[in-house]
């Protein structure tokens, strides 16, 4: 039998148990590959998002990968595969999302939902649970957006309003400070933030740029990420809305080369925003290997002082860039995990990940190696 003190490990490793269960009730696709659950009463482990009816909380035992599940003596879910790695974006997020670019010019009513055989109620609550805003409001973010893109470009105000479905200038105007602090006159020369959200085999992830670089990427689960979107809003003083941009592009396709162990690092302009200690704090960060593992104090001796170990960690914790600055290859000295807001189970993923890489890479590179 594992000892207490290898189980106790494992678990905070995972997210939390109750976090895990509504989770699984709610059938949060942000937990896609995070964890399965195994059905102690049917003896078959499924994904977060099985669409089978829910056990009570007492039937239910979480696993961190399929492989434990089975030795757990569990088989796979027929229904979900949960063996099986892919995980779609929800047929109608893209049907919702899709007709938002054919209607970027006005709103899309409950109506005209119903009349294309989507029910209202469930096209929010489906939007709600995987972006985080209503479907209504993804729309009205995605119209604004664009109309400040088009302000940008020096089209005249009156033809972007027209273009945006407001019967108004008023209305339009009031609409365009509310959302971006500034009225559309001034934010010609102002840029806009834009957010995309990315999936990733560790969750969801929410990517934040504009013309400079990419200015965020974090979990969206993340406990900080309000506070850190509220810091960005504040510092760059402008709104952050869906849209599209280069930086996100690159960010995309990078990261999926990363999550399928094509690549380690990535190659596209970052524009941190931070202290002069931070922004000093994350450029030591990027300078860890990937596959190595560096302590509070080995970050503090580089930064000039040895005993500025609190003010790594903090400056470490204020990192807005998970992943790419690489504040989760920062252990204590003596090997342990600790201090990583996107949770222990994903630095340890993230590691492990990087450590098969580098091996991969180093037995590949040796005489005689195919």
């Amino acid at each position: 039998m594992m000892p207490l003190g290898c189980i106790m490990k494992l678990m905070e490793l995972m997210p939390p148990q109750d976090t895990m269960y509504r989770a699984l009730v709610d059938r949060d696709s942000t937990f896609e590959g995070i964890f399965v659950a195994g059905v102690r009463t049917t003896g078959i482990f499924c994904r977060p998002t099985c669409p089978a009816k829910k056990p009570a909380r007492e039937n239910v035992e979480f696993f961190g990968s399929p492989s434990e599940a089975l030795h757990g003596g569990y088989r796979p879910c027929l229904r979900c595969n949960p063996m099986d790695p892919e995980q779609p974006v929800p047929k109608l997020i893209e049907r919702l999302r899709a007709e938002v670019e054919r209607a970027s010019d006005g709103k899309i009513t409950d109506k005209e939902l119903e009349a294309m055989s989507i029910d209202p109620s469930t096209a929010r609550r489906q939007f709600k649970r995987h972006y985080g805003m209503t479907f209504q409001a993804y729309h009205r973010a995605r119209r604004m957006g664009l109309a400040l893109r088009s302000v940008q470009r020096g089209n005249r105000i009156g033809e972007v309003r027209n273009g945006s479905g407001f019967g108004s200038e008023s209305g339009f105007r009031d609409a365009f400070e509310r959302i971006f602090g500034q009225t559309p006159s001034s934010a010609k020369a102002q840029g806009a933030l834009l957010a995309q959200r990315i999936e990733t085999p560790l969750g969801a992830m929410l990517a934040i740029a504009d013309e400079e670089g990419l200015r965020l990427l974090e979990f969206v689960d993340r406990r900080a990420l309000e506070r850190e979107l509220s810091i960005l809003r504040s510092r760059l003083k402008t709104n952050i809305v869906p849209g599209e941009n280069g930086h996100l592009d690159a960010i995309r396709t990078q990261l999926a080369d990363y999550f399928a162990g094509k690549r380690m690092t990535f190659d596209l302009p970052l524009a941190p925003v931070g202290s002069p200690f931070q922004l000093r704090d994350w450029k030591v960060l990027c300078s860890i290997p990937p596959g190595e593992t560096r302590s509070y104090s080995w970050m503090a001796e580089q930064l000039g002082d040895k005993e500025m170990r609190r003010a790594v960690g903090r400056a470490n914790g204020d990192n807005m860039m998970s992943i790419i600055i690489p504040c989760h290859r920062v252990i204590r000295a003596d090997g342990t995990l600790c201090g990583y807001g996107g949770g222990l189970w994903r630095k340890k993923w993230l590691l492990d990940h990087e450590q098969r890489f580098v091996q991969r890479e180093e037995k590949s590179a040796r005489p005689g190696s195919r």
